[in-house]
């Protein structure tokens, strides 16, 4: 039996994972200290729309000053705006006409108090850790 209960939690742990949010960055759908699940999925599988826990980006020089730390940014909370062949919204400077391959316009709920697509532009789809499915 106890073989069982592991072999199940090992299972769970590849097809799930459990996040704290913290900042204000995905308010109001996500509160600092929320604890969300989410189901683990590579970044092509990703919609418009969805909310994903994915890697932040290093920071261009310029906004390392406006952000606290200088490090790359971790695990980020950021809803998709446009998958590969969408059409890159204006407010994304400096990109393509179409996401392209292996990149993502991500938004925050809160766009006064986030880093996203808007000030960093495309992210990696291979940073992708998976979907929120819902708060905890």
């Amino acid at each position: 039996m106890a073989a069982g209960a592991v072999l199940t939690l090992v299972v769970l742990r590849r097809r799930y994972l459990v996040v704290d949010v913290t900042g204000p960055s995905m308010t109001p759908t996500f509160l600092d200290g929320d604890r969300v699940l989410v189901r683990r999925m590579p970044g092509e599988r990703v919609r418009p729309g969805q909310v994903v826990v994915l890697e932040g980006p290093e920071l261009p020089a310029e906004l390392r000053a406006l952000v606290p730390r200088a490090e790359p940014l971790g695990l980020l909370l950021k809803r998709v705006a446009a998958v590969p062949g969408d059409a890159v919204p204006a407010y994304v400077a400096g990109a393509p006409a179409l996401v392209p391959d292996g990149k993502l316009v991500v938004l925050s709920d809160n766009p006064a108090a986030g880093v996203d697509s808007r000030f960093v532009g495309l992210f990696s789809t291979a940073g992708v850790a998976g979907v929120v499915l819902r708060r905890m």
